[in-house]
């Protein structure tokens, strides 16, 4: 079988990583350690989460042309993932994120998305034609939400599969959620998309079953070590998760997200490609930083057949 196209539009950040007992509060100074810095974005990440496992990746966005732009082009360049309809600009510079990370692995995240911003609708026509001889397409919320809905838009136009991780979560419309074949929210982003509290007390199950009446044909919902629940049509499906030592969850919704790309392209039903996402999510947490603990095929699959076979 031919290598799957995957075409990700979405976004770039530097992050800029340090590890501390526990978050501080307002005025407070604390000390902290292992401090790192490299690439992100969740966009970013998933492109390079699909190189890895072994699609034809293909990235569209705009960065700046300073420092923090190199480090994308240099990461393009060493994992493979084609650059084609990545613009350049000096109208604003490079997005970039500081986390905050606790000694159970834990994060906090602070954004400015800088070049992500300039991501709007006449960007994504841009990369229709790379749209349409996708085999998926895949989309994320830290640019502007009409970019967003636009490549939803055009999947639906073009008949290419199409999945929206609505991170970081806002309330959508129905116009919105009915170009979405697949959507990806976590407990969380699943309670403020029904523009509720994130701590809101309805169960996940309930809220799910809500938010697929709006009109969104799948709903996987991730949940941590839990796995993920999946709304199909009129199936509910809860599929647990592999069990792995964390160290660090800030890649793990990326590398999901990536592996259940890659899994659907290559044309696994939906309940088996959502285990196969779990791995690549739960092997993502065996390390501190987002680009190194993003797995390869063969890891994936090893755990995918240690944990479901």
């Amino acid at each position: 079988m031919a290598e799957p196209v995957v075409t990700v539009i979405g976004s770039f950040a530097v992050g800029m990583f340090i590890r501390t007992a526990r978050m501080p509060v307002f005025g407070e100074t604390l000390l902290g350690t292992e401090f790192e810095m490299g690439p992100g974005g969740k966009g970013s990440n998933q492109a390079v989460g699909v190189a890895r496992l072994g699609a034809k990746s293909h990235f569209a966005n705009i960065i700046g042309r300073d420092k923090l732009g190199e480090i994308a082009i240099s990461l393009y360049m060493a994992e493979g993932v084609d650059t084609h309809f990545l613009e350049k600009t000096d109208k604003m510079a490079t997005g970039v994120g500081f986390i905050i990370l606790n000694e159970a692995g834990e994060n906090g995240i602070i954004l400015d998305m800088g070049t992500n911003k300039l991501v709007d609708a006449a960007f994504v026509d841009r990369v229709e034609e790379q749209i349409s001889n996708s085999d998926i397409i895949m989309s994320v919320l830290e640019i502007p939400v009409e970019a967003a809905a636009r490549v939803m838009e055009l999947g639906r136009k073009h008949g290419v599969p199409t999945i929206l991780n609505p991170a970081p979560a806002t309330k959508l419309s129905g116009d919105v959620l009915k170009n979405v074949n697949y959507l990806t929210p976590n407990e969380t982003e699943l309670r403020i998309l029904m523009g509720l509290a994130p701590d809101d007390k309805t169960p996940t199950s309930e809220l799910a079953n809500n938010l697929c009446q709006i009109g969104v044909e799948n709903l996987i919902v991730t949940m941590g070590e839990k796995g993920a629940l999946i709304l199909s049509g009129e199936n509910m499906t809860e599929v647990p998760g592999a069990d792995v030592h964390v160290v660090d969850t800030t890649g793990a919704g990326d590398a999901f997200n990536a592996g259940l790309a890659v899994a659907i392209a290559t044309g696994w039903e939906l309940v088996e490609a959502v285990k196969f996402a779990n791995c690549a999510g739960a092997l993502a947490c065996n390390k501190f930083g987002v680009i190194p603990a993003l797995g390869k095929r063969d890891m994936v699959e090893e755990l995918y057949a240690k944990t479901y076979m």
